[in-house]
């Protein structure tokens, strides 16, 4: 689990003004607390009676209270401030990261006893940590991420002030798809007006029973290393909790077998705190020895951030955006490939259908049979065969016309006209002729307007799907270039600012980029990413491995849940 503390400075004796509403604030004030020095310097815990913002949680011993600061936002993130701040005083900033489990609350309220001088013999606990979590919804909270800011303590053991920021831990039950909001709500802190600038440590939470560099613990650190820039390598300290005072060596060797970059002491190992977590419970013998485990931790790390120079966030604001920009740009790419093949489908479908519908009226010519009147030559002498025939309507009226040497004197002519040809034409039109017409039937081809009609519209309809799906993979095309562009600038971008170049956020993208440069045939862009990948080592293939099996079981706890339903 991760967690940051961040120190600020804080003025005189009084430790809280909290009448004064923010335009943020989430819940009602809470009573204005004020220390006396005089009840500060009694050894019961009477001399925090004057801490009017707590509530009584146990009776002891020891007597346990529940802080209650004023709660205000700062964007997603829900920010509880005890005391006024003073800005003559100093401050410090520690962030701390690790898993799930790793005892961060117990430390954080440790914390925050150390900085109001609580000693043993004052039989008294205080928490700031709520025990409801769920409160944190229900007052609108929309990130795990929370900030403690500590004031008007300075100087009763730390000469500065102190914040502390929650964040939720890595690797817990709702899968390791969570662990990206850490991601979200750290950068939303970083770069908020009202958010922390400056970080002096980061401290990495470990238990000391860890043994083993497993593949859980290596994909912890992946995700740890992964948040900064390379200029906070000589602020990450290690913070082992459970330790009972003896050298953890087995975390130790975990932490080299890593190969983690982090501070180093004179021996070159990795720096790090002990701490116990059972400040809060009966006052027993081992009770003390944990007690006082923990305050000598407390003491030496207080020493480390008292000599740590603080790092700007900039860079470590720049990673973390990075990151967020490469999986939105990966998202959006595949987005746009799932898109234009859903495009590409949508459009085929409908050439397919227009095409079907072209065949079914492609053939919209018809063959018929035409009458037609064809000369037929008499076989005969003109006066035994002759023939009485209107070319006007090429029929033969009379045949064979063997009384008759023109038209007039024909049988079938009366006063003038024809009465056998269709147009009963005048005799005019009339010859007699050694041929004669017959009537034939020919094949013809005819045209149904109905289907012609048919088949010219489904054919501008294919036309103009062509040219729609040409246009729209046109468009889609310059998208996900665009979009591949930005993926692999980012992913420059963090091998340039990144602690952790090899990370596993930047190789589970690698494969798909790759093959996307590739069929852009960007041979250069290619070859650099295979680089990046070919860095890929056993311990980011081991966290890579155990983030697909949580992933696997993530959504087989899901399933057994809806069928539970």
């Amino acid at each position: 689990m991760f967690f940051v503390f961040v120190l600020f400075s804080q003025s005189g004796p009084e430790l809280f003004d909290q009448n004064k509403k923010s335009s943020d604030e989430v819940s009602p004030t809470p009573p204005v607390l004020e220390l006396s020095t005089d009840a500060l310097n009694t050894n019961t815990s009477c001399k925090y009676d004057n801490i009017t913002c707590k509530d009584l949680i146990q009776s002891g011993p020891p007597v346990v209270y529940q802080l209650i600061p004023k709660k205000e936002n700062i964007g997603t993130i829900q920010r509880m401030t005890l005391g006024k701040k003073d800005p003559n005083k100093t401050h410090r900033t520690i962030l701390l990261v690790g898993e799930t489990g790793t005892g961060k609350s117990t430390m954080i309220n440790a914390l925050i006893n150390y900085d109001m001088g609580v000693k043993w013999e004052d039989d008294v606990w205080f928490e700031i940590i709520e025990k409801d979590r769920k409160r944190r919804k229900s007052e609108g909270q929309t990130s795990d991420v929370i900030v403690y800011q500590i004031f008007g303590f300075e100087d009763k053991t730390l000469p500065y002030s102190l914040t502390i920021i929650d964040t939720p831990g890595y690797g817990d039950i709702r899968g390791t798809e969570h662990d990206d909001t850490i991601t979200h709500g750290l950068l939303d802190l970083l770069r908020s007006e009202d958010g922390v600038h400056e970080i002096n440590a980061v401290g990495l939470v470990l238990k000391a029973s860890e043994n083993r560099l497993s593949d859980r613990l290596r994909y912890i650190f992946d995700s740890v290393f992964s948040l900064f820039g390379k200029d906070m390598e000589k602020n990450i300290v290690v913070l082992i909790t459970h330790s009972y005072g003896r050298i953890p060596e087995n975390v130790l060797l975990a932490l080299e077998a890593a190969n983690i970059e982090c501070a180093r002491d004179e021996r070159n190992h990795p720096v790090h705190f002990l701490f116990e977590n059972c400040q809060y419970k009966d006052r027993t013998k081992e009770a003390k020895v944990a007690w006082e485990i923990t305050m000598t931790g407390m003491s030496e790390f207080a020493d480390f951030l008292e000599k740590s120079e603080p790092q700007n966030v900039e860079k470590t604001t720049a990673v973390l955006k990075a990151r967020i920009e490469l999986t939105t740009c990966v998202q959006k790419l595949q987005d746009r490939i799932e898109s234009a093949e859903l495009k590409r489908k949508e459009i085929q479908e409908g050439l397919k259908k227009a095409e079907q519908e072209m065949k079914s009226n492609e053939k919209f010519t018809v063959e018929g049979e035409d009458v037609c009147a064809e000369i037929l030559k008499n076989r005969g002498w003109l006066w035994l065969e002759g023939a009485t025939c209107c070319n006007h309507c090429k029929e033969t009226c009379h045949y064979p016309c063997t009384e008759a040497w023109y038209p007039k004197g024909c049988t079938v002519m009366r006063d003038g006209s024809c009465t056998v040809c269709a147009g009963k034409c005048s005799e005019s039109n009339h010859t007699i002729e050694k041929w004669r017409y017959v009537t034939k039937k020919r094949k013809v081809q005819n045209t149904d307007k109905d289907k012609k009609e048919k088949y010219d519209k489904e054919k501008a309809a294919h036309e103009s799907l062509q040219k729609d799906l040409l246009k729209h993979m046109g468009e889609l095309e310059k998208d996900k270039d665009q979009w591949l562009e930005e993926s692999f600038k980012h992913v420059l971008d963090l091998e340039k600012t990144a602690l952790n170049v090899d990370s596993l956020s930047t190789h589970v993208h690698l494969d798909f980029l790759i093959e996307r440069m590739k069929e852009k045939g960007d041979t250069e862009k290619v070859q650099k990413l295979e680089v990046m990948k070919s860095r890929m080592d056993k311990g980011t293939r081991a966290g890579l491995r155990y983030k697909l099996t949580a992933a696997g079981k993530a959504v087989r706890k899901t399933n057994e849940v809806i069928d539970m339903m």
